[in-house]
């Protein structure tokens, strides 16, 4: 499924979510606030950097339509497979949304240079609920494109939507 196939407002076609993280509980609380908002999708998770890019190369000819990737992985973090997709011909266009219990600055340079859209603090599940929502709304008006950097680091924020 092309990113343009789910962007036609109206339609109520599947976004295809995949999350990279190796907590259980994140996995969990991210499935369950994907029940929540009301936006149609399919939900993949993999547990560690090493399976999410056997997952992306195996599924390279119809990746999802956008990656929630944690910074802190085991076997490859989120900056060391951003940088294997960036180089990937098929897959460097996939939005990345990094996100990790603790925003670094010193990273967020490198991780917007190897092409995520965002940088997003875990916070409360009301808030990660909020930014998901967003983001998935941005994406189904077809409005989700790289963010300037000043606008790259998501902190805590309240909504309309």
């Amino acid at each position: 499924m092309k990113q343009d196939e789910i962007t036609i407002r109206g339609e109520n076609i599947p976004i295809n979510i995949l999350l990279a993280d190796d907590d259980e509980d994140d996995r969990h609380f991210f499935g369950r606030i994907l029940k929540e908002i009301h936006i149609n999708t399919r939900f993949a998770t993999v547990e560690n950097g090493e399976k999410l890019m056997q997952y992306l190369i195996k599924n390279s000819s119809n990746p999802p339509n956008i990656l929630f990737i944690d910074f802190n992985m085991p076997c490859k973090n989120g900056l060391q497979c951003l940088s294997e997709i960036y180089l990937n011909e098929k897959l460097r266009h996939l939005p990345v949304i990094v996100y990790s219990n603790s925003v670094q600055e010193k990273y967020a340079d490198l991780l917007y240079d190897k092409g995520a859209y965002y940088y997003v603090r875990k916070t409360d599940l009301e808030q990660l609920k909020k930014h998901v929502q967003h983001i998935l709304t941005m994406m189904i008006d077809n409005k989700l494109v790289k963010p300037r950097r000043e606008e790259f680091i998501v902190v805590p924020l309240k909504y309309n939507a």
